[in-house]
């Protein structure tokens, strides 16, 4: 991928100049993204843009299919960036062998700290709003895995040990730390798992969804969320979606106020959306918990060929998942009256 950045760089100008008739002032790469290489960038007039890569072995038609169901919300006065189009109309332009988006740079800052209970329900705004004005959208050709829900939980525990060889092999930092988390990890599927699905509504509605509605896709100013990225635009179930947002392992891991943030950014979904079954809200907190236990999201990191501070902060999310997962056992009871609850008053 450092090839083709480097690539990207030399051509970018001729890109803007050639495909959007501006002209490029300054560029600064901007470290996050597995799929994209990313760049804000100052136009001679003073105007800032945000510019997405794409990898050669991205794709398209799929990113364009994305680009397409973030338009869509944008018209519902959804926050989400201003796609720019090329002379010839297109939204991802081709350029030799690789392929571009040209954006408005919106306001706000990835946060990195916990969600408080005013930017919880801002979110809950959002995605509530998002999900109804998605429900009448087009059903996308690529559907969100499912592994939580139907993957046999014996291979899953016993995949820990191939990640674990995997880490060794890197030179993980924190490979001791890791070898008990990853033991941990298999005890909780083994004990955990079945009884979980087996508390999920036989049917939950499934939707064309954003797919990866979380913190590092937000743009926030102080309590407000300012711009929703990275649209994955895949079939997707709600009770999924809202689940991730709701149970955000930075905030449940570190918050005193993570269960408040929860149940706030729930109700206020409800205010947007509140055609998603009862039984959907009520199932949001165990998809969370089950979604983290059959995932390994972060317990490598090499193979996604992050900076250095990126793949600290993968690590990081994967010891909050850790301490998440606890907590999310241990008050779920809890969890699923209060949700009834606010089922009752809606």
């Amino acid at each position: 991928m450092r090839e083709e950045a480097s690539y990207g760089d030399e051509i970018l100008t001729k890109v803007l100049s050639d495909r959007y008739g501006v002209h490029v002032a300054e560029t600064a790469r901007v470290p996050m993204g597995t799929e994209t290489v990313n760049r804000r960038v100052t136009l001679t007039d003073g105007q800032r843009v945000f510019v997405k890569q794409y990898r050669v072995s991205a794709d398209l038609e799929h990113a364009q299919a994305s680009w397409d169901m973030s338009a869509y919300c944008r018209a519902a006065r959804v926050p989400v960036p201003r796609a720019w189009t090329d002379r010839r109309g297109a939204t991802l332009t081709r350029f030799e062998d690789a392929a571009w988006v040209v954006m408005d740079e919106a306001p706000g800052r990835v946060a990195t700290d916990t969600l408080t209970v005013p930017r919880a329900q801002h979110t809950g705004l959002l995605l509530g709003r998002m999900h109804r004005v998605l429900a009448s959208y087009p059903r996308p050709a690529r559907v969100r895995q499912t592994r939580w829900r139907t993957a046999d939980v014996e291979e899953v525990a016993a995949a820990t040990e191939k990640v674990l060889a995997r880490a060794a092999t890197q030179e993980h930092p924190r490979l001791e730390h890791l070898h008990v988390e990853l033991a941990q990890r298999r005890e909780d599927l083994r004990t955990h798992a079945a009884r979980l699905r087996a508390g999920l509504p036989n049917h939950l509605v499934a939707q064309a969804g954003h797919a990866d509605f979380t913190r590092t896709n937000l743009l926030v100013q102080e309590d407000l969320i300012t711009a929703i990225l990275d649209f994955q635009g895949e079939m997707c179930l709600p009770a999924w979606e809202l689940g991730r947002a709701a149970f955000d392992p930075r905030t449940v891991a570190n918050s005193p106020s993570w269960m408040s943030c929860a149940l706030r950014l729930i109700e206020a979904y409800r205010t947007e959306n509140p055609g998603l079954p009862l039984a959907d809200v009520r199932a949001s907190a165990r998809i969370a918990l089950l979604y983290m236990l059959f995932s390994f999201y972060g317990t490598t990191t090499a193979e996604h060929g992050l900076p250095a501070e990126a793949a600290a902060d993968l690590r990081q999310h994967w010891v909050e998942r850790q301490v998440a997962i606890r907590r999310l056992l241990s008050r779920l009871d809890e969890l699923e009256a209060a949700l009834d609850a606010i089922g009752r008053s809606h």
